[in-house]
């Protein structure tokens, strides 16, 4: 099988008009926060970037599948002492744009740095919102299955009536649970907080993050061969996380010194063989091509 990685140097406004309708898999990004990186991206303000965002999410909706999910990395600022909201704002005017808005996954970061502020405490955590074209979606749940825990050890070791059939909640709500299903098992599905730490080596990029990040979300939303895409490629995280295991991605830069980064970094093209018993496996790269 063959796995591409293309990189583009450009606005991505403008990159994405070139992608085809519905070819698109997975697409995760962190664009600029509001007033935030402004050496490099020069900084969009609060009031302007819902205005600044739109169209390209627009192109974003365009290239996604069907099946596909955006997860968007963003968070909001402080601004005369008060927390913005133009991120409410943008997912507003995103479900107005089409998408809809699915799910929301908290970023916890292990490792934040201590400070001190006059009336908030340190942010450790940031938003990463799930966006679909529809209800229905690709999602591979069982690869992302994390271990029972110990609390698993006594809570089913000895249960109650109740415990062997389902439980319908007390609130109307709808929601119910058997706690006998989970006996015997090793493995339960996540929560939507993901405790991770931020990148120590920031790959010179003022923003990079940890590639246990993308990781995650290319696991649980993709299979081998799909297409991930990262308009704001920035360090191409995303996009050497994505050859790894074997996807197909996209990346897009504005800023030529990052983009050279990445080509540095990654093939255009990786070969993987296929074994007979239906799984990949990685091969040492012999050829060499120029990234696009």
């Amino acid at each position: 099988m063959e796995i591409k990685t293309d990189i583009f140097l450009g606005d991505s406004k403008e990159i994405l008009k070139s992608i085809s309708d519905n070819s698109v898999d997975l697409i995760i990004t962190s664009p600029p926060y509001a007033d935030q990186r402004k050496n490099s991206y020069g900084g969009i303000k609060t009031d302007e970037y819902v205005n600044w965002f739109l169209p390209i999410s627009e192109q974003l909706l365009r290239v996604l599948k069907p099946s596909g999910t955006f997860i968007l990395n963003i968070k909001e600022k402080v601004v005369n002492g008060e927390r913005s909201t133009y991120v409410m704002e943008l997912i507003i005017e995103m479900r107005k744009q089409g998408w809809f808005w699915t799910e929301e996954f908290i970023w916890h970061k292990k490792n934040s740095y201590p400070g001190k502020w006059p009336n908030r405490f340190r942010d450790s955590w940031e938003r990463l919102l799930q966006f679909n074209k529809n209800k229905k979606f690709n999602m591979y749940q069982e690869e992302v299955m994390v271990p029972m825990g110990d609390w698993a050890k006594n809570r089913l070791k000895k249960l109650s009536e109740t415990d062997k059939k389902r439980d319908e909640s007390k609130v109307g709500s709808g929601f119910g649970k058997n706690i006998s299903n989970w006996l015997n098992r090793d493995k339960a599905y996540p929560t939507n907080v993901l405790h991770l730490a931020t990148e120590c080596n920031n790959k010179k990029h003022s923003a990079a993050f940890p590639e246990s990040l993308p990781e995650w979300f290319i696991k649980l939303f993709t299979k081998e061969g799909d297409t991930v895409l990262d308009p704001f490629t920035g360090s191409g995280t995303t996009n050497i996380v994505a050859q790894r295991m074997n996807r197909n991605s996209i990346g897009i830069e504005i800023i030529e010194d990052y983009y050279n980064i990445v080509k540095e970094k990654i093939n255009s093209t990786k070969y993987i063989l296929f074994r007979q018993e239906g799984k990949y496996e990685k091969t040492e790269q012999k050829r060499h091509t120029a990234v696009r």
